[in-house]
């Protein structure tokens, strides 16, 4: 349940449209509902600002389906799945027909309208296979409501191609820089400019980098000041806290 929608159901039972045993009904799955399988954190929205986020690899296509159908009964906010297949989205879309689905950054979601923050976030990747990691994380500042520019192949093969979008990058509150193989792009960005810079290792690469293990090392050991590293592939996570800075920066102002 969502801030807005627990506020007008709590003004329902003050002007006597809703019983009370009504409205204790509708409270009844807060802080969380049991499937057996899972505990729906529908309380999260509350204590976050942003709901309980499926994580769906690992699940069952029915437990996917079931838990993003809870979610979206709960509340009429922004719901969303991630590292979610073809399958898992045709099993949601049974149940939840507005569900749609992104295959590149493989996020099942269903949207509503939102009013997006004043701050950027951009998000900066370094070649074209790191598309992947680059869209679960622009997407998913997106359903967070921020707003996104996406400056996607301009890793240090080229730099040329960076300094181009240079201008772009500066108008941004926080970057996410997203970069496999020696994983040297986000301290070429964190040199440039004065803004907080997440950088997401990615597993691409040749067999030396380990799945990801040596761009991961090379972003811990920047010399870049402002720089800090997610873990390896975690679009997810580098923009959720982009998204909590970008809403600490906008609060500011």
């Amino acid at each position: 349940m969502d801030p807005q929608q627990l506020r007008k159901l709590l003004e329902a039972v003050r002007a006597g449209q809703v019983p009370v045993e009504q409205a204790v009904e509708q409270l009844k799955c807060l802080p969380y509902e049991d499937l057996g399988y899972a505990k729906i954190d529908h309380h999260r929205h509350l204590r976050k600002g942003f709901p309980e986020v499926i994580f769906c690899q690992g699940k069952t296509v029915e437990q996917v389906a079931q838990i993003f159908y809870r979610l979206c009964q709960a509340s009429e906010v922004n719901v969303m799945g991630t590292r979610a297949t073809e399958v898992m989205y045709e099993a949601v879309k049974q149940l939840v027909p507005e569900a749609a689905y992104d295959s590149t950054a493989r996020i099942i979601m269903r949207r509503r309208a939102q009013t997006y923050l004043h701050g950027l976030i951009c998000v900066c990747s370094a070649g074209t296979a790191d598309l992947p990691v680059a869209e679960e994380a622009a997407l998913t500042c997106e359903l967070m409501g921020n707003r996104v520019e996406r400056v996607y192949d301009v890793g240090v093969a080229g730099l040329h191609r960076l300094l181009d979008r240079i201008a772009i990058l500066r108008r941004a509150n926080v970057i996410i820089v997203v970069a496999g193989m020696e994983g040297a792009l986000p301290s070429v960005v964190g040199g440039l400019l004065d803004k907080p810079i997440i950088a997401v290792p990615t597993s691409v690469g040749y067999g030396a980098g380990f799945h990801g293990l040596a761009a991961l090392l090379a972003m811990l050991n920047s010399c870049a000041a402002g720089v800090t590293v997610v873990n390896i592939d975690n679009g997810f996570g580098a923009a959720y806290a982009a998204g909590l800075i970008n809403k600490l920066a906008g609060d500011q102002h």
